[in-house]
């Protein structure tokens, strides 16, 4: 007798595990850009008691959710290649990393 395996739907679940990665990498983007112009430093700025750390973090968060919630929405009650997003994820979480190491972000500075 053989068993039928049923797929359940990890479309959520890879929509947050991947938003996480894109938040990630969005930080070390802008950890990076904000060494690399004062421009871009001046306008991150948010509060100026927190400085250019307040306008870093809220871009992050702020690509995390529309990330999230777009993926969320495109990825919901299906069945999405866990291994691929889990790679992705984690290449987008070391790059974002990597952008927020001082050895980094100073050669664009």
């Amino acid at each position: 007798m053989a068993q039928h395996e049923s797929v359940l739907p990890d479309g959520s679940a890879c929509a947050a595990i991947l938003a996480a990665g894109i938040g990630s990498f969005a930080l070390g983007v802008m950890t990076t850009l904000n060494e690399a112009s004062a421009k871009i430093s001046a306008m991150l700025n948010l509060y100026a008691p927190v400085g250019p750390l307040s306008g870093k973090t809220g871009v992050a968060v702020l690509v995390w959710l529309v990330a999230w919630a777009g993926l969320a929405a495109a990825w919901n009650d299906r069945h999405v290649d866990f291994a691929k997003v889990w790679r992705a994820a984690l290449t987008l979480v070391i790059l974002g990393l990597l952008g927020t190491f001082p050895l980094v972000f100073d050669l664009f500075g």
